[in-house]
């Protein structure tokens, strides 16, 4: 039995209906690596099966403790059936690109069964209307709760599904699960009384060392946030959002990159997704009429790893606010402000969400639920709460190798955001294979057309793409 973070719990209880806090993975397949050159639902569910002792997320669900006097424990599911995990669906003909996006979107807008381990993988054949894959090309989209998700279990998922070589030699797990009983209510509160009482003394102590530091330079708002005085304009990506989603997944090739970085020194690949996700929604918003005269903000989370920390549970995560520069008009103008931006934010101390996450940790249950509950009440436009940032843009550095699931070689990858009000436009961007994918996931009465958006990231990159391509020609031509 393991107890929750205070960290991990506020996803829990910001998870609310029309706002579910569960993220997406969607992998896409070429059979014709694989035995046979197919791969049925059966061989699928059998790997699972097999994989299912390599990872606790698996097989936990959570406990509730009586009236959420402490946070929910994880348990091993005595219950747990893999047929309810693990589902097949067939996309009808022609099986293209668009019927993929609606069926995922809906998906991904259901919440995952709380009272079960907290996720879901849905087997989607019949894609053979997309053109860029292979015929008999199948996805698999596996759907996770965030209170799930900590910097240890991130890649569970991918790393329990996949192997390295198509037809990799046997090997025995020897991680198995076993399943546990449930605690009673008795055991839940009088942990909660010893837990309780033992929080109040070491937050005492723990506030008298970290409330120096945290009123000088590590909690500033430049510090945690980088953060200046000006609130986010307002776009239609404000308010609360409703249970329905779209998606318009684009995909570059990272060479591409290169290119670009080549006219402004030091810019990263971050950067020049910012500057994408930037010219996409100047031109989306442009063409709506609602285009603001300020800049856009964008919420970028960055990872921290604490040096002798690395393998303790619990998000870590220092989230830098940065200006995405929609009010500069040259691509490559802007590419180079947002870097800018970016170093400024990078070379900030990382201590700042390590100790928030270490004073969230030390919150009682019942402080953490008001507080993901007042802030879900009061915010949005005239609400108490002012709108700091317009989107999010989360990257992901994804796999490095070529990877196999039941000998099908993984061609796609991909994630997908969880909404909350107020930001109903976030940004998840992957790595692999050679390819950079950003897969915007908005609310759907937000954006109603997301192949436009497609359209405006599409655009944003080509025009990003070329402006670059004519500075190093021109760079060429002079060095001649």
């Amino acid at each position: 039995m393991r107890q929750l973070s205070g960290s991990d719990a506020f996803f829990l209880y910001a998870d609310k209906p029309g706002r579910h806090q569960h993220i997406s993975t969607i992998y896409l397949y070429d059979p014709s690596t694989a035995p046979g050159s197919r791969v049925d639902f059966r061989t699928i569910l059998e790997h699972v099966r097999d994989r299912i002792g390599t990872s606790r997320i698996f097989r936990q669900r959570l406990v509730s403790v009586p009236l959420n006097l402490d946070y929910p424990y994880w348990i091993h599911d005595a219950r747990f059936d893999l047929e309810f995990h693990v589902r097949h669906i067939a996309l009808p003909q022609p099986g293209d690109w668009r019927q993929f996006c609606i069926l995922a979107s809906r998906l991904h807008a259901r919440p995952v069964d709380m009272q079960r381990p907290v996720w879901e993988m849905y087997v989607i054949e019949g894609l053979d209307g997309v053109s860029w894959l292979p015929k008999g090309a199948f996805a698999v989209l596996v759907k996770v709760h965030q209170v799930a998700i900590d910097d240890v279990t991130e890649d569970d998922f991918t790393v329990a599904l996949h192997d390295l070589e198509a037809t990799p030699e046997p090997e025995e797990i020897k991680r198995r699960w076993f399943s546990e009983q449930a605690p009673t209510g008795a055991q839940l509160l009088s942990l909660a009384w010893f837990n309780n009482a033992r929080k109040l003394v070491e937050t005492g102590q723990s506030l008298l060392e970290a409330l120096p530091g945290i009123g000088g330079r590590s909690v500033d708002a430049d510090n945690v946030l980088h953060l200046d005085d000006a609130a986010a304009p307002h776009t239609r990506f404000d308010g609360r959002v409703t249970p329905h989603r779209v998606l318009a997944p684009f995909t570059f090739d990272a060479a591409a990159a290169e290119v670009i970085n080549a006219t402004v020194a030091d810019a990263s690949l971050g950067d020049i997704v910012l500057t994408i996700c930037s010219g996409a929604l100047r031109k989306y918003l442009a063409d709506k009429g609602e285009l603001p005269d300020e800049s856009l903000y964008a919420l970028v989370p960055m990872h921290v790893h604490p040096g002798d920390q690395q393998d303790v549970p619990g998000h870590r995560v220092r989230p830098v606010r940065v200006r995405l520069m929609t009010d500069i008009v040259d691509p490559l103008e802007r590419l180079a402000s947002i870097r800018e931006e970016m170093a400024e934010a990078k070379a900030l101390e990382p201590i700042t969400a390590e100790a928030l996450s270490d004073l969230q940790d030390m919150l009682p249950a019942s402080a953490m639920t008001f507080a993901a509950r007042t802030i879900g009440a009061n915010s949005g436009p005239g609400k108490r709460y002012r709108e700091n940032h317009n989107t999010v843009i989360s990257i992901h550095p994804g796999p490095l190798e070529t990877l196999y699931l039941c000998g099908a070689r993984l061609v796609g990858y991909t994630g997908l955001a969880a909404l909350m009000d107020n930001l109903g436009l976030n940004h998840t961007v992957t790595t692999y294979d050679g390819k950079v994918t950003i897969a915007p996931v908005c609310d759907r009465e937000m954006m109603p057309d997301p192949a436009f958006y497609y359209e405006c990231l599409q655009g944003a990159f080509i025009e990003l793409l070329e402006a670059a391509e004519s500075v190093n020609t021109q760079a060429a031509a002079r060095s001649r």
